[in-house]
This record gives structure tokens, sequence and C-alpha cells, in this order.
């Protein structure tokens, strides 16, 4: 994989760096942002790590408490934004451009115009790829602290190797990582058998609310459910994924109330549909097999808007 020369001209010619990554973060935007921050303080550059909302259960990954929950000012408009597993300034809610420049690395299909310079590759499996390369391709050395948040990064975008978008170069990159440091039984149990009985609590209020509608799961989470549980919107991560196991589900739907009759929907697939064409109808955007986007409508009146733009038939 070529890294793009106007990136590596950019990381090396800049000095200090505002790194950013999506509202609701995961462990691909984490793991790929803490590896970068590391790996470019080891050149003597400043970062400074933004991004609120970081579950708890990620805080396993080296460096976690670098992150800053102070958004950019006046007082970076002197520095270069970096933002990762995202491509515009909304879905990494900061809402000025308070920057001296600005790049994008990013894996997801639906591309934005935002970005001075960009390296956008939806064929990556997760952006911990890109930032494997470019690390290597800066001549740095991986250390066991980027390992780890790589090794972890494309560990969740890949559903720890399950999924469709595990190639032969993936699990290289793995095998490298793992000899570097990274400990894949210590990472798996921290991702997937770390959960609080509140997020757990959480699930089973969810799938109270379960239906299928011609082959598309749905499931809800509340304001209500957070203040009965006591969980918190970060513990949501994984629940898109838990009603796809059902064998004849094509694709599974989260619908997550943020406010009143406003809406976040998390959309996931198998393999022959692609959720991030009709998360880019609602102005959202994603992977083909995951996307998401926000709607403004009464819950009944958001689902029946995306089964129409799904209008799978049933199989029954």
């Amino acid at each position: 994989m070529k890294v793009p020369s106007e990136l590596l001209s950019f990381i090396r010619g800049e000095r200090k760096f505002f790194i950013s990554t999506h509202i609701n973060p995961e462990g691909d935007a984490l793991g790929s942002s803490l590896a970068l921050a590391i790996a470019l303080e080891s050149l003597g550059k400043e970062t400074i790590l933004y991004r609120d909302g970081i579950p708890k259960f990620y805080n396993f990954l080296p460096g976690i408490e670098r992150f800053t929950h102070s958004k950019p000012s006046l007082a970076t408009s002197h520095w270069s934004l970096i933002l990762l597993d995202c491509n515009t300034l909304e879905r990494a809610g900061i809402e000025e451009l308070c920057f001296k420049c600005s790049a994008v690395i990013d894996h997801h299909e639906t591309e934005k115009a935002f970005g001075d310079i960009k390296w956008a590759d939806p064929n990556a499996a997760a952006t911990g790829v890109l930032i494997f390369y470019l690390i290597k391709e800066l001549g740095i050395k991986i250390t066991k602290d980027i390992a780890i948040n790589l090794y972890a990064a494309i560990a969740i975008d890949t559903g720890t190797f399950r999924y469709g978008n595990t190639t032969s170069e993936v699990l290289r990159i793995a095998s490298e990582l793992i000899e570097m440091g990274a400990n894949p039984l210590s990472i798996s149990t921290s991702l997937y058998e770390t959960w609080s009985r509140e997020r757990f609590a959480l699930l089973i209020s969810a799938l109270d609310t379960f239906e299928i509608i011609n082959d598309i799961a749905i499931i809800v989470v509340t304001q209500d459910m957070y203040k009965k549980t006591k969980a918190f919107p970060e513990d949501t991560e994984s629940f898109p994924n838990v009603p796809k196991v059902i064998k004849d589900i094509k694709v599974s739907a989260l619908f997550r109330e943020l406010d009143k009759n406003y809406w976040k929907v998390s959309l996931r697939s198998r393999t022959d549909i692609n959720v991030a064409t009709i998360a880019l109808r609602f102005d959202g955007g994603g992977h083909k097999n995951a996307a998401g986007y926000t709607i403004k409508a009464e819950l009944e009146s958001a689902k029946e808007s995306l089964l129409k733009e799904l209008s799978i038939p049933s199989s029954i």
C-alpha cells in the first residue's frame, strides 16, 4: 500500500498536530489515533488528541488518558489538524476550522470533500491499516504500545478477523504487531469480556424492543433505558451486530435516541447489501456492511423511512 507523498511531506514538515476522530469513537478510531500520536511524538512532534465519550472498556489501550475533551480554539490556530476514521468536521464534532491546514486519513466508502490533504482508501480493512503503513513509511519503530493500539484498531473493524475484509495482508500486519508485543488474548478479552452489569442490562432492555420486518431486524435504545440501567450511549457500540447472528436477517438496525424525535441509526448488513448507500440518502455514511445516519422524526416514522429505502422482499 502506497502512502501519498504529500501526506508524508505534511507530516515531516509540520511540528504541531491536533488529532481528532469521530464522535462515538470505537476501537479503530481510538487505536489509530493513539498509535499515530505516539509515533509522531517519537519524531519530536507535539500532539493533542481530542475526543469525548470514550467507552470505559477501551481503558486498556496504552495512552488512552492522553485524550482531551477540550475542543479546538484560537489557541490551536497554529496547529495542523489530522482527522482519522472520518472525513468531515461535523462527523468529528468540530464546528469551526481553527487550524493551519488539515489532513484526512480514512477508509470509509462515502468520501467527502473536506481536507487539504486526503488519504481515503475504502479497500483498507481499517484506518489502523493505513496508520500502520504510514508509521512504517516514516521509518518509525513500532513499539509495544503502538502495536497494541493498531492491533485493537484492526481487530475491531475486521470482527476479530472474521469479516470479509480479513485478507492475507491484514493477517500479515496482525502477525507483525503480535511480534512487536500485541497480545491477542489480552486484547480480545478487554474488547469483548469486560462488560459492566449496566451495559448488559441495557442490552436486555434493547432486546425487549426486538422486531423483524421483511428480514430486517430492529432494536431500539431510548434515553429512558439509560436512566433505568445507569448505562451510557457508548455502551451500545456492539449492539447493532447482535440481531445479525440470526441467519435469515439481511440488515440489522439500532435506533438510538439522541433527543426527543431525534435518532442515531446504526446499520449492519450481510455481504450483498450496501448499507453505506442507504445511509448516504439520509446524509450519513460508512462502509458497505456497516454504516449510520441521524434522523429527526418520530420513531415509527423513522423506521418506515428506513424500510422504504431498503425495500428488501421478505424471504417468507
